[in-house]
């Protein structure tokens, strides 16, 4: 454990570059918080409306997906609004989004007994809805060849694998991939490997696993809390994991370390996840 914040829902692990740190987001309480792992000091950061995911733009802006549809660029305090709301998002929220190869984002969204969507944003900005009637869009992770997309849907128990154009980001030929056993909890945040494995993390699962690219499960590590969100490579030689971890609001006996981050040595090289290019109104450059 490197970090303890007791998050209600910790998610979206991602590698700062620039800033050689690791930063995270509790989903429901709106914070973001940064790790550096050189110092061994981690502080929250941003605190406001519920964030469901968030991209590392070119500049090393954040942009942040919200309740209601909301998207925003944060840049040291500020904030830009990209698009205000989704009238068909408002009762929703996003949850889980990924950078694609060419600067796009694949956005999901997903709230307690609504369907969700599956979104994609342009770099001009434009935002393209691509899926209907998810149970709770989560993980995605492109294939080493950028010719497929892993897709979950956690309520579905499926990880999905769609063909993926990275000339303009659409997707189809829709197959399940790996139909999640209940032993194993639910799928949640996922990524891929320099070998093209997938790693997934399960939602009271209280695990990691990795697949093989036959959807083979090859091998399982434990994680010390139950709730199990997401997961990411990071440091200098892309060899550390970070995990997150829910439930940190409701922590029992049985789970002491709900909500806190975790960090694992590997001894496969990971990849680093794509920097959004999405453009911002009013943004100096």
């Amino acid at each position: 454990m490197v970090a303890d914040y007791a998050c209600a829902v910790g998610e979206n692990p991602l590698w700062h570059v620039k800033g050689r740190h690791l930063l995270w987001t509790d989903i429901t309480r709106g914070r973001l918080f940064r790790f550096d792992p050189a110092l061994n000091q981690h502080e929250p950061f941003c605190e406001g409306r519920p964030i469901g995911g968030f991209t590392i733009q070119e500049d090393g802006s954040l942009l942040l997906f919200k309740d209601r549809g909301t998207i925003t660029c944060w840049n040291n305090g500020q904030e830009v609004t990209l698009i205000e709301d989704i009238a068909e998002e408002k009762e929703l929220r996003f949850n889980d989004v990924i950078s694609d190869p060419a600067g796009r984002v694949f956005c999901g969204t997903y709230t307690d007994g609504k369907l969700g969507r599956l979104y994609r944003l342009d770099k001009d900005g434009t935002l393209t809805r691509l899926i209907d009637k998810v149970g709770c869009s989560n993980g995605m992770a492109f294939t080493l060849d950028c010719k497929k997309l892993f897709y979950i849907d956690s309520l579905a128990r499926s990880i999905y694998q769609f063909d993926y154009d990275a000339a303009d980001g659409a997707i189809g030929n829709q197959q399940v991939f790996y139909s999640v056993p209940e032993s194993y909890g639910l799928p949640d945040g996922c990524t891929v490997d320099s070998e093209d494995h997938l790693w997934v993390a399960f939602w009271d699962g209280s695990a990691i696993r990795r697949l093989d690219p036959t959807g083979r499960v090859e091998s399982t590590i434990e994680i010390p809390a139950r709730k199990v969100t997401s997961l990411t490579f990071a440091g200098p030689h892309c060899k550390d994991i970070y995990v997150t971890s829910g439930g940190g609001e409701n922590r029992s006996e049985g789970d002491p370390m709900a909500g806190a981050l975790f960090r694992l040595q590997c001894s496969v090289r990971g990849r680093l996840e794509y920097l959004s290019k999405i453009k911002v109104p009013n943004a100096t450059t």
